[in-house]
């Protein structure tokens, strides 16, 4: 398998890159390090797990003001759910009891599991420009 070449000049902004796209699409970041066996079993399971919170508990598990520690965990899985959470904070979606509180669970493990995805994915960026630097210790720059 190749590995991608990183260069000592744009070594941050490349750490930049791989954790916004692992934000943006969980599994990107691993896709964009040519890991695509992982990125595709992150992507399904990630979405997978979204979307059974989704489903057991509705949209209106997605509250912003009422729940927001649960909010900010959702927010890991994508930018998508800020949009998602302006669009529920304008009322109509109701939700109670113990669906709800699945629900909330599922999103929030969710975007928590893709917050553990975007380390890894960072991290392993970074051991590939260790790998191309032949092992020097690069962390002058």
């Amino acid at each position: 398998m190749a590995k991608p070449r990183l260069s000592k000049n744009n070594h941050t902004f490349t750490l930049l890159i791989v954790g916004l796209l692992s934000w943006l699409i969980p599994g990107a970041g691993f896709f964009f390090l040519n890991e695509k066996k992982r990125a595709i079993i992150i992507f399904v399971t990630l979405l997978l797990t979204f979307g059974a919170g989704l489903y057991i508990g509705s949209i209106g598990v997605i509250d912003p003001y009422g729940s927001w520690p649960w909010y900010i965990a959702q927010v890991m899985i994508s930018p998508l759910v800020l949009i998602l959470g302006h669009y529920v904070s304008a009322g109509g979606f109701p939700v109670y009891g113990r669906p709800a509180e699945i629900g909330q669970i599922y999103t929030g493990i969710a975007g928590l599991l893709n917050l553990l995805c975007i380390i890894k994915s960072v991290y392993l960026a970074h051991l590939y420009r260790i790998e191309t630097d032949g092992g020097q210790n690069v962390a002058d720059d």
